[in-house]
């Protein structure tokens, strides 16, 4: 084995180091102290240099103080961090340097090696799915429904999205009205629906009362978030590399939507200050972006002609629900293979001849070595998994859209928000005093998308009540399904998604049952007060951890 010492480094070299590494010594180590762009230059630099990275660090970054500009950036020998403002103007002015380094040492993959925390701010719940489409090198967490009330004014006003092309049209009064309404009728029955809860699911003797608490506002929530239009104001943690950002603020400034246009433009001012190497490509006047722009706009131009002249007509009467439209006939036989491939010589085509050969006896022995050892959800299935695909169709309200979307090992499309598919009404609510009170709501919600959809067919979606459904797709392979049902059925789920959840494997399992022993946590109880089992565990964790 290699020694651990395989670098030699003065006292003075080593005190330099001890800032920026975790280790001076052994052959693993982490970087610290650093930001991002010198990072990232530092990696794609190292995968051509015969140095290792601490001797690269000091060599062509440290010692070469006057390109880099590595003291001010990082704050100098004292080890204090810079102002940002200092920071980023030593950045712009050794930008030339950093760049030529991404440029010259990697391809587009180089832009995966910087990161940033970006918070977003009061933008729409609509603004927050189209920036969680950019999936793959980002990890989005939005403000939740469940937990947090959404009936807060702020200078007397509820928050909801103004949009300016809405703002400035003859339907602005009716937007902001309809809004209000949503606003209003939620606000109004977050009390009575509390009560009525309490009563038909009473706190149990011994049970913890923080617990119980937070459960009924987490089932009252759940009930009433369908009230909220899509134009609700949330916010966004996003952590993402300088890829995912570079992509993500293309397609932004593409949208049709303002609000998106808008957000895009913001978002490359702020990482500017903190990753500009990794997102100047995607800044609008640079010609990366404008030849994106041209190919995105053109692509998307015809395919909506294409489109209209070919779509087929619906009635808009279909029922809510989960459908799988599409699974390969051959998937057993390809996951079998798959899981005998690397302990073989044989290649992935003998391998799938001969299990096309087996008995059903041996094909499930097959199967059972990836599942039999199985204790959690958490033990992970082998990637053979991801032979078999399928593609299902949903139709849900935006709600459930809004949860499910966040899995991102799966392609999706949705369809623009509608109010023509029907609604999720709670059962809790239905007979009560309350549901009135709720379907007046959502039925006013629609006679104002009609009305306004005609014109602005993009723009009318933020009137549109998460309570309406949505149709939407997902393509995905089993490793990622399993993972999907059997975690969206827990009992802290969502009652409309954990629905979804249990009926995609059911349908699987349904269409091959070899694969239902894949799907051995998935949980197929109903629950009239999930969230508490998990509310007083964490009670629980929170006493044993003092």
């Amino acid at each position: 084995m290699l020694s651990e010492k395989y670098e030699d480094f003065s006292e003075a070299q080593l005190k330099t180091l001890e800032k920026y590494v975790t280790n001076t010594s052994s052959h693993i180590f982490a970087l610290r102290n650093l930001p991002e762009v010198i990072k990232g230059a530092l990696f794609s630099r190292y995968s051509r240099s015969t140095l290792g990275l601490r001797s690269l660090l000091l060599k062509e970054f440290i010692s070469n103080n006057e390109d880099a500009a590595f003291d001010a950036i990082t704050g100098g020998d004292n080890g204090n961090s810079a102002s940002l403002e200092l920071q980023a103007a030593a950045i712009k002015k050794a930008q030339s340097f950093y760049d030529r380094i991404l440029d010259g040492y990697g391809d587009d993959s180089i832009g995966e090696l910087g990161g940033a925390h970006l918070a977003i701010e009061n933008v729409s719940m609509l603004a927050a799915k189209a920036i969680e489409d950019c999936r793959i090198g980002g990890s989005p967490l939005e403000k939740s429904t469940r937990y947090i009330y959404f009936d807060q004014k702020v200078r007397g006003e509820y928050l909801f999205y103004r949009e300016p092309v809405l703002m400035t049209s003859a339907y602005r009064d009716l937007y902001v009205s309809t809004c209000n309404m949503l606003f209003e009728t939620y606000s109004k029955l977050i009390p009575p629906l509390t009560v009525l809860i309490e009563e038909k699911m009473p706190k149990e003797e011994g049970s913890s009362k923080i617990a119980y608490t937070a459960a009924v506002r987490a089932k009252v929530l759940d009930c009433l978030r369908g009230l909220l239009p899509a134009g609700t104001l949330t916010n966004m943690g996003v952590y993402g590399n300088g890829r995912f950002f570079e992509g993500l603020i293309h397609k932004l400034h593409c949208n049709n939507l303002f609000e998106l246009q808008d957000t895009g433009r913001r978002i490359h001012e702020e990482l500017e200050k903190v990753i500009p190497s990794f997102v100047r490509r995607s800044d609008i006047n640079h010609h990366t972006h404008r030849s994106f722009a041209q190919f995105y706009e053109g692509m998307q131009a015809e395919i909506k002609a294409i489109t209209r002249q070919s779509a087929v007509s619906s009635d808009k009467l279909e029922a809510a629900g989960v459908y799988l439209v599409d699974s390969d006939p051959a998937a057993v036989v390809k996951v079998a293979a798959a899981l005998l491939f690397a302990h073989s010589s044989a290649g992935i085509g003998d391998l799938r001849n001969l299990c096309e050969g087996l008995s059903e006896e041996e094909i499930a022995r097959i199967l059972d070595t990836a599942c039999n050892a199985r204790e959690t959800r958490r033990h992970r299935s082998p990637r053979a998994l991801e032979h078999a695909t399928f593609t299902f169709e949903i139709l849900a309200d935006f709600g459930v859209y809004r949860d499910l979307h966040r899995h991102r090992t799966l392609t999706q499309e949705r369809q623009f928000l509608t109010c023509d598919y029907g609604f999720y009404l709670p059962e809790e609510i239905i007979g009560t005093g309350l549901e009135s009170s709720y379907t007046q709501a959502v039925y006013a919600a629609k006679e104002a998308f009609d009305k306004i959809v005609a014109e602005l067919p993009e723009e009318a979606q933020y009137v549109v009540p998460m309570a309406y459904n949505v149709k939407w797709y997902f393509h995905v392979n089993l490793r990622a399904l399993q993972w999907l049902c059997e975690l969206r059925s827990q009992p802290a789920g969502h009652p409309s998604y954990r629905f979804i959840a249990q009926d995609m494997a059911r349908q699987v399992c349904q269409a091959f049952p070899a694969f239902e022993r894949f799907f051995k946590f998935v949980d197929y109880e109903g629950y009239e007060l999930g969230r508490l089992g998990q509310e007083e565990g964490k009670l629980e964790k929170e006493k044993r951890e003092g």
